[in-house]
């Protein structure tokens, strides 16, 4: 009988190899990762679920997988592998996969919707004529462009989802869809996926005349940090090719063009520089962003998308349809991949997050002027009920203003002063009042880094620019703090934010989804594993309740009839019921009080005082499902219920070291972490499973003190075994446990530190108890004597060596339920320097 490894190494090698998968140009991954890993945030520290990992790909080339291969024991059958074999094939979007026990093989095959068994794995060219007929893609200048090798000079292969979306497009444009949409949260990386759809085209030499040329290509934006970053960075391999269109300049010569819709449209003063372009000139034009209007009815900027009618157009988007983007959806058509945020954060691809909703007494209350209040400029505040969506818009509140300030500037003091921060605002002037104000509150940091707050908005030009390079940089420690309004909404890559602060309403899920996306860019090597959103007015938490955030997007339908009434073509439309979402009032628009004609445009208002009412933290279901917001200790009652009903259930698990390890686990992928549950609950010297099990069956709490000394007085016996000395070094430990907890388990750092370390060296203290092995052993049963399996208050039966509950482990390498349990080392694959330095103390 042999195992999975075994199977694989001596059956599904070997076949695989027979039919030629090893020889280029083809080739066989073996145990390749898919995804990072969920990331899960505990306390201060995280840990990651593990990554999904297939037994093999195979690859025709090495950027086009065909195949997914799940191997099972050979003692097992295959069919037990065709699940998994499913899964993986669906999540990397291919028509074939294999499940196989090393004896059996079953083929499942997309294109036909088969399971069938076969003798052997087909070779590869069998299996590409076979993709080739399934795809449509026939022709010998198709494959050619169809599997052009990736450009991976200076960076890593895409990834799978990443892969997905190149190929499928790429599929497109061969089999002739004009119009295509790619929906990908934010941070997924768009502007990736973009340059290798390109290279693939652009290097294949596709045009869509078929004329020994390379194609011209326009990446299309309506801001020019949209349009720099990608040609300064991301495409810099296409190197003199590359172009934008500005200043009114006509240049046909390149063939990778990048331009602002506003470079190319129509106004009152000219005549629109797109038409000095034939409508035939492009053969691809991608549009970024495209959700922000050029494919609306009545947009401005459709007119150029109409112009350049014969060239295969792509829409790439972060948010899926909803009714203030339903225009995208029906120029572009539905999307031909989709890869969400909850996706990206299922996979580790991207940062889970913390919502920090805060409310000030005035968005509490609302706010209302005194009789005969004046603003600023001496002008009567008319009476009214102000609410959080006036506020700002039509009256500035100075003192709220800096309430929010003092709450932002007190939590990052409680957490990391340095943690990159962007304050989205009402307007340019909120986001210069919000700087100020941040500037004071850190006076002390500011006096030392003048950058320290930056305001970055379109009236900062190259100034704001500069600053926003700067917060960008991984290597630059400042600015710290930018205060904005509109600029960094869209398509900023800001690895680097670890904070993202809401202090204006956002009506928009498009633009919720935007300003969300600042923050779920993970950079490890940065420390960013996760993000707070700071909610000031309740936008995160309206957007978030919406059923539809994250959900499967909608779909649209319409319907093309002929004269005869018959159907010609058909397409899907936003489900019936779906409302357009509550946008607040812009200015001039009813609800919002104007001054007179000719004065500032909202009231000011210097004077009152208000504080913060309310502070709630919302955590995302490890689960990766919903926020709740629900007292830490009672989510942590339930999920101890969950793994072990009872408490004698709990203490039977507890008791063996492998299965209390389990538990470990278990509860730090639910997010739980015992410093944080003790210091919550005040019991920060209470042993972790009393803690445990009194909150989550009510049994009487007790410190660890109190446990050592019971077994100390109840096991005399234990101690006896051992000479005057080892019995002393024993007793430490205990009062090392007593006082710290089970991190003083952990062999042999232990013993390096006083007043373990009187005894002599390691080497000496091992001496003392006839070798290693006893020395791990008598710890070990140490260990597991602290948490005997019966009642407390009967008598204790001493379990011989070797038996239930006393796993072994190497002297260095001890079981990892040995150490801290409920998560301080092993829960934390990063920890803070705090607890780090209390794990020998």
């Amino acid at each position: 009988m042999t195992n999975e490894a075994d199977t694989c190494r001596k059956f599904v090698v070997p076949k695989l190899q027979s039919a030629g998968w090893d020889s280029e140009p083809h080739s066989i991954a073996e145990q390749r990762t898919i995804t990072d890993g969920r990331v899960i945030p505990v306390g201060k520290g995280f840990v990651r679920k593990p990554p999904k990992r297939v037994d093999y790909l195979l690859r025709y080339t090495r950027g086009f997988p065909l195949a997914v291969v799940e191997a099972k024991a050979s003692y097992k059958s295959a069919t037990d592998a065709v699940q998994q074999a499913r899964d993986y094939a669906e999540i990397l979007g291919l028509k074939y996969a294999y499940a196989t026990n090393g004896a059996e093989i079953i083929e499942i095959d997309y294109f036909k919707g088969t399971e069938t068994r076969i003798a052997d794995f087909p070779a590869p060219d069998d299996l590409w004529r076979r993709y080739q007929a399934g795809s449509g893609i026939d022709t010998p200048e198709r494959v050619e462009h169809l599997i052009a090798p990736y450009n991976t000079v200076g960076g890593k292969p895409p990834r799978y989802y990443q892969q997905i979306a190149i190929n499928r497009t790429v599929e497109a444009i061969l089999a002739g869809k004009k119009r295509l949409l790619l929906t990908m949260a934010t941070g997924t990386g768009k502007t990736i996926v973009a340059f290798q759809i390109c290279w693939k085209l652009w290097s294949s030499r596709w045009n869509t005349t078929g004329e020994h040329r390379k194609p011209r290509i326009l990446f299309l934006a309506d801001r020019n940090i949209l349009i720099d970053d990608p040609k300064d960075k991301t495409f810099t391999p296409f190197g003199d090719a590359r172009h934008k269109i500005e200043s009114g300049e006509i240049v046909k010569s390149r063939e990778m063009y990048f331009a602002i819709y506003q470079a190319l449209a129509e106004d009152e003063r000219r005549a629109g520089l797109f038409r000095d372009y034939p409508p035939d000139f492009f053969d691809l034009i991608i549009v970024d962003e495209c959700h922000r209007g050029s494919a609306r009815d009545d947009s401005s900027w459709r007119v150029i998308l109409e112009h350049f009618k014969p060239a295969y157009q792509l829409g790439m988007t972060a948010t899926p349809l909803r009714e203030d983007n339903r225009d995208t959806y029906l120029y572009f058509g539905n999307p031909i991949y989709e890869y969400s945020l909850r996706q990206g954060i299922d996979d580790g691809f991207l940062a889970p997050y913390r919502v920090h909703r805060v409310v000030t007494q005035w968005d509490a209350a609302g706010w209302r002027p005194s009789k005969d209040e004046v603003d600023r400029f001496g002008r009567a505040i008319p009476d009214d009920e102000y609410q959080t969506k006036d506020f700002e818009r039509s009256i500035a509140l100075r003192a709220r203003t800096e309430a929010i300030a003092r709450h932002l500037t007190d939590f990052l003091k409680k957490t990391d002063r340095f943690a990159k921060t962007i304050v989205f605002c009402v307007d340019q002037e909120h986001a210069s009042d919000m700087r100020q104000a941040l500037v004071n509150l850190n006076a002390d940091l500011v006096a030392q880094y003048p950058d320290y707050v930056a305001r970055v908005t379109a009236d900062e030009g190259a100034i704001g620019r500069g600053h926003l390079s700067k917060f960008q940089d991984l290597e630059t420690k400042t600015p710290v703090i930018l205060t904005s309004s509109q600029l960094l909404t869209t398509g900023v890559d800001a690895p680097t934010c670890k904070n993202v602060v809401l202090a204006r309403v956002v009506g928009s899920m498009s633009e919720f989804k935007q300003i969300i996306g600042r923050g779920t860019r993970l950079r490890d090597d940065y420390g960013k594993l996760w993000f707070n959103i700071l909610d000031y007015t309740g936008s995160a938490t309206r957007m978030f309740a919406d059923p539809d955030f994250d959900g499967d997007p909608a779909r649209i339908t319409e319907e093309e009839v002929n004269d005869a009434g018959e159907t010609t073509a058909t397409t899907e439309i936003v489900p019936e019921g779906q409302e357009p979402e509550p946008v607040p009032p812009e200015d001039g628009e009813p609800g919002v009080i104007e001054p007179p004609t000719g004065e500032p445009r909202k009231f000011y208002f210097d004077g009152g005082q208000v504080e913060v009412v309310a502070h709630l933290v919302h955590e995302l279901d490890p689960n990766g499902k919903q926020l709740r917001v629900v007292k830490y200790t009672d989510y942590a009652a339930e999920s101890v219920r969950s793994l072990a009903p009872t408490s004698a259930e709990l203490r039977r698990r507890w008791a063996d070291a492998d299965q209390r390890s389990e538990i470990i686990a278990a509860l730090a992928e639910r997010g739980i972490d015992f410093d944080v549950l003790a210091e919550q609950t005040g019991q920060t010297e209470a042993d972790p499973f009393d803690l445990l099990c009194h909150l989550a069956f009510n049994a009487p709490l007790r410190t660890r003190r109190e446990r050592a000394q019971r077994l100390k007085s109840e096991r005399k016996d234990y101690f006896e075994k051992f000479s005057p000395e080892a019995r002393q070094v024993l007793d430490e430990l205990l009062e090392k446990y007593a006082e710290h907890g089970d991190a003083q388990f952990v062999l042999p750092d232990v013993l390096k530190v006083p007043p373990i370390s009187t005894h002599g060296q390691p080497a000496e203290i091992i001496k003392l108890f006839g070798g290693p092995d006893e020395l791990r052993r008598a710890v070990t049963d140490l260990q597991g004597l602290l948490y005997p399996r019966i009642a407390p208050g009967q008598p204790i039966r001493f379990e011989p060596e070797g038996g239930p509950g006393l796993a072994a482990g190497a002297l260095s390498c001890p079981p990892q339920s040995l150490r801290r349990p409920l998560g301080r080392d092993q829960m934390r694959e990063k920890s803070s320097p705090s607890s780090s330095s209390k794990r020998l103390a």
